[in-house]
């Protein structure tokens, strides 16, 4: 039922917000796109909850600023299903498939269409800094809300406790990625597309940094998880 309605909401919102989508960018919106797919799969295991957080937040986060929704979306759902693809031997489970997308799917869409609401651009909401971090929220709930849903009725744990878990270890990611975001767009103009470099050099640092602390805390045997790699930012 939580899969099914989950699928419904990425539907309708997906729906809605291609159709409101400004002007389509068919430079800039596939170097997001490789970027944000190849950085999804740099994911680190999260201790004491069954899912995998990956560095591909920061294009994410550049693309609902930049794009129109419907590229935003295409992103999101592209990279996040690069990021849920199983390794080699693994087996492939399309309920976890399909949880993900529609979850990235959903929260794409709130945020871009919250960042290219007219009532934000009458009052300033939508510029750089302002407009990042209500993307950021908005991603920040929209993934970590429905994760902690999943894997509290799968696993017959307390879904309050679970996202209290959940975001204690991925906040910090999220306001790192709107400030490696914010600075990107604030030399965009000087840097051009060498800007994206910097933010994959960057985005590397950061994952070997989580990778090499969360290698070293003790994890419990746990069941295959059905929210696997739900927990980024895709």
């Amino acid at each position: 039922m939580l899969i099914g309605a989950m699928m419904l909401a990425a539907a309708t919102a997906a729906a809605y917000a291609g159709w409101a989508s400004h002007t389509l960018q068919l430079y800039f919106a596939p170097a997001v796109l490789a970027l944000a797919a190849v950085t999804s799969r740099m994911k680190v295991k999260l201790p004491e909850i069954n899912g995998n957080m990956s560095v591909n937040l920061p294009f994410l986060l550049a693309a609902i600023v930049n794009l129109s929704a419907a590229e935003a979306i295409v992103i999101a759902c592209v990279s996040t299903a690069v990021q849920c693809w199983p390794r080699k031997n693994a087996k492939f489970n399309p309920q976890q498939m399909t949880f993900n997308l529609s979850m990235m799917a959903f929260a794409s869409s709130m945020a871009s269409l919250l960042f290219h609401a007219q009532w934000l651009t009458r009052m300033q909401w939508n510029s750089i800094t302002p407009g990042l971090v209500l993307v950021t929220a908005t991603l920040f709930v929209g993934q970590t809300v429905p994760v902690a849903a999943i894997v509290a009725l799968s696993e017959g744990k307390s879904a309050r406790k679970t996202w209290r878990n959940l975001a204690q270890l991925s906040f910090p990611y999220y306001v790192v990625s709107a400030g490696v975001a914010a600075m990107v767009e604030a030399v965009s103009s000087h840097l051009e597309w060498k800007s994206a470099l910097v933010v994959f050099s960057v985005m590397y640092g950061i994952y070997r940094s989580y990778q090499l602390y969360f290698g070293k805390t003790a994890e419990t045997p746990r069941t295959e998880p059905l929210a696997r790699g739900a927990a980024t930012g895709a």
